[in-house]
């Protein structure tokens, strides 16, 4: 039992533990273009997507009429769905060796949805919409955290997944915070507003063409990886465990919808809900870059349980919100939870799974946790409808404090077994 205990399941591979992480500063500046491509990439596909996320829940439930089970169920199915696809384009790119040619792929496809959002006259519409962008974030999901990992040498790979997470992240913000403005511009004419998002992800279809794939890890995946069941079994028993540890995450916590229908229940404007996503986004982006650093010092149970507790506070911030004022503490404190947790389980991801596998292994750990979304969100649904938005996230303060105590437990466990 102590060989599973979690401060050793979360550690690099022993052939990189040797390796001292460069400064913070070195570190940052060592990172080579296409890693800071990637990141722009992701940036300009965030203030496309989530300018028009932050606006969705209002026109499903305001100008669609939907109710709150069926916004869960859609943001749900679309999640899960791009997590299904992800498993799929991870085991491609890794039998092909080429994960840029997925990795645009995604992303234009992604791009094509974006006008079909104002031009929805129907909850079905929406849906169609939201299923075809979540397959494009399917397909170029994993082969892009694979691609991350085959950018870089094991040390900088916290600080390099930090880094995309934070560009990734302002454009969650910007994003946002240009619906916002554009609402303020156009009167709230939710339908023109979501004309805007076309622009930025045109964008970044046109900068991933630019990022150079390593000629040695394409001739190293296509030499060597075969999708068969018996790589499967590649796969490590610390690689399992981290797929279990980041799905019970995500079922501590649910759609991002969420927070935008709570800025909405206590009060908030329709002109000004988008400032909900500003608000988490902004600490997101803050906190995730020295996330990812601290990730390559420091012990990974650690920063997990200090994500756990953070998550905790928020629900509970958010369960007893009555004003916009107190929503948005909630909201800050779900990002700081996510700039601590994600980019910290894409290196986990990355440094327990074989590099021939590492598009596969990307693509079940993001089907496992897109399974747990879908869950959590009907979940969270459900309770709204019955029982009010309050029930909603003091469910998920329970669930992330049940997760902190099994965490803390096992790794007890752990040192009995070892003593």
């Amino acid at each position: 039992m102590g060989q599973l205990e979690i401060p050793i399941l979360m550690r690099e591979a022993s052939t990189n533990r040797s390796v001292s992480p460069a400064p913070v500063t070195k570190a940052f500046l060592a990172l080579p273009p296409g890693i800071w491509a990637l990141g722009f990439v992701s940036m300009f596909m965030d203030i496309s997507s989530e300018l028009v996320h932050s606006l969705l829940p209002i026109f499903m439930t305001t100008v669609l009429g939907t109710s709150m089970l069926t916004v869960g169920m859609v943001e749900g199915i679309a999640e899960a769905t791009a997590a299904i696809t992800k498993v799929f384009s991870g085991a491609i790119s890794d039998y092909l060796g080429r994960r840029k040619l997925l990795v645009v792929l995604g992303y234009a496809l992604s791009a094509i949805t974006k006008p079909v959002f104002p031009l929805a006259s129907g909850i079905g519409w929406v849906f169609a919409a939201r299923f075809a962008d979540r397959i494009g974030k399917g397909i170029r999901g994993a082969p892009r955290d694979a691609l991350v990992a085959d950018l870089v040498q094991a040390p900088q790979r916290g600080t390099a997944y930090g880094l995309r997470q934070a560009l990734d992240s302002a454009g969650a913000f910007i994003g946002p915070l240009l619906a916002v403005v554009c609402m303020l511009w156009l009167a709230n004419n939710l339908k023109a507003v979501l004309w805007v998002a076309v622009a930025p992800a045109s964008l970044a279809v046109l900068l991933v063409v630019t990022v150079h794939e390593p000629e040695s890890a394409r001739q190293s995946a296509g030499r060597q990886s075969r999708m068969t069941l018996a790589d499967m079994k590649r796969l490590s028993l610390r690689y399992w465990l981290i797929v279990a540890l980041g799905a019970v995450f995500t079922l501590a916590r649910f759609s991002k919808a969420f927070l935008i229908l709570r800025a909405r229940d206590v009060g908030l404007a329709i002109g000004y809900v988008p400032l909900i996503m500003v608000v988490m986004n902004v600490v997101y982006a803050t906190f995730a870059y020295p996330a990812g650093v601290a990730a390559d010092r420091f012990s990974a149970r650690t920063l997990l349980l200090l994500g756990l507790a953070v998550l905790i506070l928020a629900d509970v911030a958010l369960a007893l919100s009555a004003s916009p004022a107190q929503a948005f503490i909630g909201a800050a404190l779900w990002g700081l939870h996510m700039a601590l947790t994600q980019g910290l389980l894409s290196k986990l991801v990355a440094g327990t799974a074989p590099g021939q596998l590492r598009g596969t292994a990307f693509g079940i750990f993001n089907l496992i946790s897109g399974v747990s979304l879908l869950l959590a969100s009907v979940v969270a649904g459900t309770l709204w409808e019955t029982f009010g938005a309050a029930t909603t996230f003091i469910a998920g303060a329970a669930f992330a404090t049940l997760a902190l105590v099994g965490l803390v437990l096992y790794r007890l466990a752990a040192g009995s077994a070892r003593d």
